[in-house]
């Protein structure tokens, strides 16, 4: 057999109908809930370690300490701080539904029921959390005078 026979033989026959790209992420709730428990994780571990090296710098120059914690009294500080939490609130009712799925017997049956029910929950506290928050940026920035 020649080299070219081999090649061509080499070669799988074109199917009849197009095959569709799988990705992933095929929508379903469960997959995104593990996309955004690691999102929020990262997020919490990048503002702790922001957070500990700018109270580490206390110690080295408390006049550079005032000067960076005077930048962050700005309203977009203000809202990333309300993302924070909703980040952290996420994080930890997902954390709890995760170790109900590993450790609970029936938790692989009731995990679906157990995501929209944190959501439901993360939800409800993300609106109370929120609206304080809000409330202490119109007061410290005086919007409403």
């Amino acid at each position: 057999m020649s080299t070219a026979a081999a090649a061509d033989s080499a070669i799988p026959a074109p199917r009849s109908s197009p095959q569709k790209r799988r990705t992933l992420y095929r929508g379903d709730p469960g997959m995104w809930s593990w996309v955004l428990h690691r999102i929020t994780g990262a997020t919490i571990f990048f503002f702790l370690l922001v957070h500990v090296l700018d109270t580490a710098l206390v110690r080295v120059s408390p006049e550079a300490y005032n000067e960076v914690i005077n930048t962050y009294k700005t309203p977009i500080i203000g809202f990333m701080e309300m993302g924070l939490v909703a980040a952290v609130l996420y994080h930890a009712l997902n954390g709890v539904r995760v170790i109900l799925i590993d450790f609970w017997q029936q938790g692989p049956k009731y995990q679906r029921v157990m995501l929209w029910t944190i959501l439901a929950i993360w939800i409800a506290v993300v609106i109370a959390a929120v609206g304080v928050e809000g409330m202490h940026m119109v007061e410290h920035y005086g919007w409403l005078k």
